[in-house]
């Protein structure tokens, strides 16, 4: 069966789904949704943390049933006939399913015969997907071995070894460095060039501005569908950037304007903050947000999209829910917390960590910023005494981790890259759990549970498994279980990674009120606006530290625009591509 040219690749008329937890509360996903999309489309779905994005996907492919409406996938209902659609299409999950203990080839032959791509069309395809996602000196590789963007890489691969006539990618870039992700988009560019339907679901905003037509869902409701300059004109005339007052951090005065009623968002940009403004009638001559001239400035997605939000609710924390400091802990602010010196870790021949070397403060947020494979959850692991190191000194709170780890790490608090609590407990277990384990114990333990349930808004769910969390609560349980012995330092390893933009804002007011009361932060993340909360971050690339210094001078490396000012993504891409480029001759140079 084909479809028209003319009838849409996909369509769904008043669709519901609702799902029923374990705790007896029933959940709608969806909400009466109506969406559709074209041949060769390029859409994408965007919304906070648990919207119905994923389930949307799902019900596209045939491995659920929608309660209500219809749903019609290249003309096919895939509730009725679930083989006919998944024999024309391919979807990539959050998590795609890689085997790592096989190479990339065999994991490319592994799915080809799964679909029952012939010897011919193997070779041919093959090729063709060597050479657009770069893996071809990779084939031999174990697929555990690879960084994440090329895991992405070859998960994306895997999906089109039969080129569908549809691709479902469910957040295909969470967790990717950004050099990896404009590889991705590159690949996705050149599929809808061709003429396949891409549908997207993803946390990263200027995605959803590069495609044709947004989805924006909500609690499982629409609240907006169109172009993606719909969204963006919702902001048009209320979108301002304001030079912090002198002494000030970014940060600090983010919070300031966002505790302002007349404030939709704030957040640090480039040494300056971004601001969008409610709709305040009246308003002439210039305009002042905390006692500062605010200079106009174009509306992007993001600022659509936040808007949108705070009209039906959300978008802004309340201020009786922002985050509330403890009590400061000791110490000057002088006092160096972390010292890292010509650190080393190898894995036989290869050299995860090369000789890195830096300083953390009390009370500083610290970044380490790099590609994926970069070496940065191996030096996080030294740092927690986790792994121990084959050359070089550290020093965590003044403790030698390499003579005193157990010691060194009841000053910490760690957050992993993934979610590392325990799904079948529930969100009151896993904290009693952890609360024992950091050794508190009767009314210390019931004081600091408690405290954690109410400062991270998690009393509804305390008795739900964490499993069944979504994923922005995930990682406010993970942050509640990482504080509950208050620690005086705290490791995050892309903790951001897959949050919606209003789960971005939410966390970072939390650390900077741990921040301001004398807790050390060190963070990793790939969005890379994030690095402007930070006091200073590194790069990494290839184990090595390429640069060091503040947000500003690190934008500093990034080469100069005319009408443009260099963000940290800016910076980041021309340090790391510098260094390779360099390291490239270098090697050209020896090999000759």
């Amino acid at each position: 069966m084909t479809t028209s040219a003319s009838s849409p690749a996909l369509r769904l008329d008043g669709v519901s789904k609702s799902f029923r937890r374990e705790t007896g509360e029933s959940v709608l996903a969806l909400d009466n949704i109506s969406f559709s999309l074209d041949q060769g489309g390029l859409a994408a779905l965007v919304g906070p943390d648990g919207a119905g994005k994923t389930t949307l996907i799902r019900l596209l492919t045939g491995l659920m049933k929608a309660d209500r409406g219809v749903v019609s996938v290249l003309g096919i209902d895939p509730a009725k006939n679930p083989q006919a659609i998944q024999s024309r299409i391919s979807y990539m999950p959050q998590r795609f399913g890689l085997y790592d203990d096989l190479t990339v080839r065999e994991n490319l032959d592994l799915y080809a015969d799964m679909h029952g791509v012939t010897a011919d069309d193997k070779r041919t395809q093959y090729a063709r997907l060597m050479e657009m996602t770069g893996l071809e000196s990779f084939q031999k590789r174990l697929a555990g071995k690879l960084s994440g963007g090329m895991k992405q890489k070859l998960g994306l691969a895997c999906t089109l070894v039969r080129s569908p006539e549809l691709l479902l990618l469910d957040e295909p870039t969470v967790g990717v460095d950004p050099l990896s992700r404009r590889e991705l988009w590159e690949i996705i560019r050149s599929l809808v060039k061709e003429g396949m339907t891409v549908l997207i679901s993803s946390s990263f905003l200027d995605e959803a501005e590069a495609c044709e037509r947004v989805l924006v869902l909500d609690e499982g409701k629409k609240l907006a569908e169109g172009p993606p300059a719909d969204v963006s004109s919702l902001a048009l005339s209320r979108t301002y950037v304001l030079q912090p007052p002198d002494g000030m951090k970014p940060r600090d005065f983010q919070a300031r304007l966002l505790a302002d009623p007349d404030v939709v968002d704030a957040v640090p940009e480039s040494g300056h903050v971004r601001l969008v403004s409610q709709a305040v009638s009246g308003r002439s001559g210039p305009a002042y947000f905390g006692g500062v001239l605010a200079q106009p400035t174009a509306a992007r997605f993001e600022d659509g999209f936040m808007v949108l939000l705070q009209q039906t609710g959300g978008a802004k924390p309340n201020p009786s829910e922002e985050p509330q400091p403890e009590e400061a802990l000791g110490g000057s602010r002088d006092d160096s917390m972390v010292e890292v010196h010509d650190l080393d870790r190898r894995f036989g021949k290869f050299v995860a960590v090369d000789h890195a070397s830096f300083n953390v403060k009390r009370g500083e947020i610290f970044g380490l910023l790099g590609p994926n494979g970069a070496g940065k959850t191996t030096t996080f692991r030294m740092l927690c005494g986790l792994l121990p190191p084959s050359g070089g000194s550290l020093k965590v709170a003044g403790v030698d981790v390499r003579q005193a780890s157990a010691s060194a790490r009841q000053h910490l608090g760690y957050v992993a890259q993934r979610f590392s609590l325990y799904g079948q407990l529930s969100v009151g277990e896993n904290l009693a759990f952890f609360a024992r384990a950091y050794g508190l114990r009767g009314k210390k333990k019931s004081e600091r549970i408690a405290w954690a349930l109410n400062q991270f808004k998690l009393e509804p769910f305390v008795r739900l498994p964490s499993a069944q969390l979504p994923g922005g609560f995930k990682q406010r349980l993970a942050m509640a279980a990482s504080l509950l012995h208050r620690p005086e330092i705290l490791f995050l390893d892309e903790p951001t990674s897959g949050a919606d933009p209003f789960a971005r804002r939410e966390f970072w007011q939390r650390i900077t009120v741990l921040a301001a009361g004398g807790v050390t932060v060190i963070v990793t993340t790939h969005f890379m606006a994030e690095a402007e909360y930070c006091d200073r971050a590194a790069i990494l690339d290839n184990g090595k530290v390429l640069a060091q210094g503040t947000p500003a001078e690190l934008r500093a490396h990034a080469p100069a625009e005319a009408g443009h000012i260099a963000t940290m993504e800016d910076a980041f891409i021309a340090i790391v591509v510098d260094a390779r480029s360099k390291e490239a001759a270098e090697h050209g140079e020896r090999e000759s």
